[in-house]
């Protein structure tokens, strides 16, 4: 009796993958076994740094605050212990935000906490 192989859906399997590679240079692209372990790769990179952006977005931010703050005559540091301790409840991405943005509103915030 004839082996039985389901040919049709280990196909379409290789053909998604090659498909979601293209793009990629030399044999990434189109060889099967080279384009799989590069795409199963591509996946953990994306996992990695969908996490790593939340990290380096925050550390932006900071930069950003820091240099606007900088400008009004006081740190980074100085400015969120007192933005805490006045009780002004702002995150970090809308107070950077307004750094670029809006200077005007920035300046206002750290006048109301000096």
């Amino acid at each position: 009796m004839p082996r039985s192989v389901n040919h049709v859906a280990s196909k379409a399997r290789r053909t998604r993958i090659l498909k979601q590679t293209k793009g990629y240079f030399g044999a990434r692209k189109n060889v099967w076994t080279v384009a799989k372990n590069t795409f199963e790769k591509g996946l953990t990179y994306a996992y990695r740094d969908r996490r790593n952006k939340k990290r380096s977005f925050r550390a932006l931010w900071i930069q950003r605050i820091n240099a606007a703050a900088r400008l009004e005559g006081m740190s980074y540091s100085v400015l969120m212990g007192k933005l805490a301790k006045a009780g002004i409840e702002i995150n970090r991405k809308v107070l950077a935000d307004l750094a670029v943005n809006n200077p005007e509103a920035f300046k206002a915030i750290v006048e109301k906490v000096k």
